[in-house]
């Protein structure tokens, strides 16, 4: 077989509502090396406005903050990870790391043989 097959998963965490996935991982992980919504943002091609939502709706999920604002003055305002989202963060990305690991070796498991042919 020509092809090489794999397995795609995403996680996402779920309260009422989705709370926190992917995107929410990449938008804060942005905010975290741009110190800024609005830089993370426009460096995914997202308006600010978009990213503020999506941060909002999270947070009112979650019952706590993620991002803790900057007052803007000489040197521009900015955002940082709240302490409770930088370990959301660490947590969301050490769980996903495990699925994917476990979800290779169960997909080797069963499909294995396709890449045998």
């Amino acid at each position: 077989m020509d092809r090489e097959l794999r397995v795609v998963l995403s996680a996402r965490v779920f309260s009422d509502q989705k709370c926190f996935g992917p995107g929410v991982s990449q938008l804060l992980k942005r905010v975290d090396e741009l110190h800024s919504l609005r830089a993370a943002a426009l460096s995914m091609s997202m308006a600010y406005s978009k990213a503020w939502t999506i941060t909002k709706h999270a947070q009112a999920a979650l019952g706590f903050p993620l991002l803790h604002s900057i007052t803007g003055g000489r040197g521009g305002g900015g955002a940082e990870l709240t302490p409770e989202g930088e370990r959301l963060l660490e947590a969301y990305d050490d769980y996903c790391r495990q699925l994917r690991a476990f979800a290779d070796g169960l997909f080797q498991e069963k499909f294995g043989y396709l890449q045998d042919e």
